[in-house]
């Protein structure tokens, strides 16, 4: 092995931040002869700003944002890949207690049937306050170019809730989302673990659905590295791969949750109480005081081929893209959308050099995840 490379990255606190935070602080990184040196940020556009200006060569990112700058949107847009997946699922959408109450009394569906009992409850929601003259409701995402904008409007879409008419959508950093619930500038969010069960915990809001139960499996977030540095530093990347790898796989495994949860918990990582992670760990989610559901995949880490990019994902996220206005369709669009998610470097990486997938890395549910998006919930034009 060569001598240790200097990787710059950064992340946001989030729960599903905890392979990056675990292969720096648990010593994967330098086992695999990298010297990963960690910035905690608090938005998802510092992180953009950052490793636009060359600050960062790569980060914890929204997994539809290397897809973003691939296609020259937002202010800084650099050539970026996305040779790993680091987290399956992990988001939750809450509303605020007033909401949650309004929900409950629309009909036994209530918020407990997720994601189509709830989405009917909250269309019914919707529906009185318009007919009302109150006020649209307003609900956050982290990032305009975030799954959690898009699982958004799909939710709400197939809801019978038409975003922008029907409801107001807002952008708000994700530890800012309890306070803004609990203030009153928002009606609703949609973000990762832990800010839905800090909400809950503190009383001010209730989990109604989660990503896992709208798109099981879906890719939430992934490894953004400028093409420039991959291009440069092909070893180097290859090492952090298999760094993140082991980390991955170690972040996967229920015997070490505790650890974890205390690690990411630390004042200079989340700044939270171990105990809010552990919901989102476990996949046992407190809804509501009291109120307890248990969601197959709510966050994966490894296993399944969760950490192989599938160009079919990039595809699915662009065409989100197009269908809320944030990109023209066009099959060169397309084209670069899957690309963003070439598996061709994670292979090399993880030594499969004829292009397919390790049997270690394929067991799992097949049948849980599809490359298309989400499927089986609704009758929606994806």
């Amino acid at each position: 092995m060569a001598g240790t490379s200097f990787i710059r990255a950064g992340y946001v606190p989030l729960l599903d931040g905890a392979v990056l935070i675990a292969a720096a602080r648990k010593g994967f990184a330098e086992a695999r002869g990298v010297a990963l040196a960690l910035q905690r940020e608090t938005s998802w556009a510092t992180i953009r700003d950052r490793i636009g200006v060359g600050q960062f060569d790569c980060a914890h990112m929204l997994a539809p944002m290397p897809i973003a700058a691939n296609l020259g949107l937002g202010p800084l847009p650099v050539p970026l890949l996305a040779p790993m997946v680091l987290a399956l699922g992990g988001n939750g959408v809450t509303v605020s207690n007033v909401v949650a109450a309004a929900m409950d009394r629309a009909g036994p569906a209530g918020y407990d049937a997720a994601p189509a009992g709830a989405g009917r409850a909250l269309a019914a929601v919707v529906a009185a306050r318009r007919a009302e003259g109150g006020q649209p409701l307003r609900l956050a995402v982290v990032h305009h170019h975030s799954s959690h904008n898009y699982d958004l409007r799909y939710w709400l879409a197939a809801s019978g809730i038409e975003p922008e008419r029907d409801v107001e959508i807002t952008v708000v950093p994700p530890p800012l989302m309890p306070d803004a619930l609990s203030g009153g500038g928002i009606d609703g969010f949609c973000a990762g673990e832990p800010w839905g069960t800090i909400a809950v915990t503190r009383g001010v809001g209730r989990i109604v659905t989660s990503r896992a139960e709208i798109w099981r499996r879906g890719p939430e977030k992934v490894l953004g590295v400028r093409k420039a540095f991959a291009d440069e530093n092909p070893e180097a990347l290859a090492r952090l791969v298999l760094a993140l790898a082991d980390a991955a796989a170690w972040c996967s495994r229920p015997e070490n949750f505790a650890e974890l949860a205390g690690l990411l918990a630390a004042r200079d990582c989340l700044d939270v109480e171990p105990e809010t992670l552990m919901p989102g760990l476990a996949g046992r989610l407190q809804t509501a005081p009291g109120r307890f559901r248990d969601i197959a995949d709510f966050m994966v880490f490894a296993g399944g081929g969760a950490n192989r990019p599938d160009p079919a994902h990039g595809r699915w996220l662009y065409r989100q893209m197009v269908r809320w206005g944030d990109a023209p369709s066009s099959d060169e669009g397309a084209a670069i959308a899957g690309a963003t998610f070439d598996p061709t470097l994670y292979d090399l990486a993880m030594g499969i050099g004829d292009g397919n997938q390790a049997a270690s890395d394929m067991t799992g549910d097949d049948d849980a995840a599809t490359p298309q998006g989400p499927r089986g919930l609704y009758d929606v034009n994806e």
